[in-house]
């Protein structure tokens, strides 16, 4: 996959793949080809939606990532929650209830 800013036309103005880059090794990612997949997803599904809700995003990254798995291959590869890790790796706002931290879990 090329990493490069040019294949990430809907990112964010104020995010860059450097601090994807340092957000992902604070924590504990090594970032693959998925991974940036995953980013390029989330950013693009933040262009399309107005008001994106959490189990909007999951079915849309299920569907994605279904040939590989769907969301049970993305938590393999994201163990603090595709939506929210992959939210803060993608400079985008982590949506509602995608951290409770009451239950201590992650989405």
């Amino acid at each position: 996959m090329n990493v490069s800013p040019e294949s990430f036309p809907n990112a964010p103005t104020d995010w860059d793949i450097e601090t994807a880059k340092a957000t992902a090794q604070a924590e504990g990612i090594t970032l693959s080809n998925d991974h940036w997949e995953l980013i390029r997803a989330l950013q693009e599904y933040y262009t399309k939606v107005e008001f994106p809700h959490l189990r909007q995003i999951k079915d849309a990254l299920d569907e994605k990532f279904h040939s590989r798995g769907g969301m049970k291959y993305l938590y393999e590869i994201m163990p603090g929650g595709p939506v929210a890790a992959g939210c803060r790796l993608a400079g985008l706002e982590v949506p509602a209830g995608a951290i409770d931290k009451s239950f201590g879990s992650t989405a």
